[in-house]
């Protein structure tokens, strides 16, 4: 059976991923703050099971994935093995100066430490499986440009996008067959784009042009962007070790 773990699923992208992996038949091991029930009762040709994690909280992760791990490696009838890392944090949007620690902390906690953790986790635990590892990582545009109120979002970012090209870099030199590439989903009508639409001016100096991103309809629907990523997953031979992947590849 294939397998796939997905961090964020309780609403978005997430869970949209997680139901499309299972309408194809994986089944899906979901990470989020809060429950879906909406996956836990679909009926779908494949499964979804559940664990409660606050991936802000860096040893409560550590021992939720050490737990996963262990329950994946007891499957004798394991296939394939996807993880796909979309959990995100867009608060504090916020000029440097005026922000909360606390909430930077939690920020860069579940952007950036909680994926290498979890990237370090899945790696050693799995170096000796009998088919390559596939890790996602959600990524934005933001990774690559400085936006007035953003400066924790796009750092954070731009951590990851550093980060997965190295562990590619470094799955290549140990021919291992492992691919870890990046997929931003651009702008999708996700509960995040409401908190941004919700910034002061003073905060989010770009706050009208995403109004209208709303009000043209130019957000994407969550389930059609998870589709442009699940079908690169499924098509594992195809993925280019290190590779960033954009949903502006196919809607040009």
């Amino acid at each position: 059976m294939k397998y796939a773990v997905v961090t964020g699923t309780s609403k978005g992208l997430g869970a949209s991923i997680a139901k499309l992996l299972m309408e194809a038949s994986c089944h899906v091991i979901g990470i989020a703050r809060n429950n879906n029930q909406s996956l836990t009762d679909a009926e779908l040709p494949g499964t979804y099971s559940y664990y409660q994690a606050d991936l802000s909280d860096l040893s409560q992760t550590e021992n939720i994935f050490k737990s996963i791990i262990d329950d994946v490696k007891e499957k004798g009838d394991m296939e394939s093995l996807l993880l796909v890392q979309n959990a995100a944090l867009v608060t504090p949007i916020e000029q440097a100066g005026k922000q909360n620690t606390g909430q930077l902390v939690n920020h860069v906690h579940v952007n950036l430490l909680s994926p290498m953790i979890i990237t370090n986790l899945w790696l050693d635990s799995f170096r000796d499986s009998n088919f390559p590892l596939v890790i996602a990582n959600v990524t934005s545009g933001a990774a690559n440009r400085s936006v007035y109120g953003w400066n924790a979002y796009g750092s954070t970012k731009a951590g990851l996008d550093r980060y997965t090209a190295t562990v590619a870099l470094e799955q290549d030199e140990l021919n291992t067959g492992n691919k870890v590439f990046l997929f931003d989903p651009s702008i999708m009508d996700t509960e995040m784009q409401g908190e941004i639409r919700s910034a002061d001016k003073t905060q989010f100096a770009d706050v009208e042009k995403f109004k209208a991103y709303k009000t043209n309809n130019s957000l994407r629907d969550t389930d059609v962007v998870a589709q442009v990523l699940v079908d690169r997953l499924l098509d594992a031979d195809n993925i280019k070790n290190g590779e960033y992947y954009s949903v502006k590849d196919i809607f040009k």
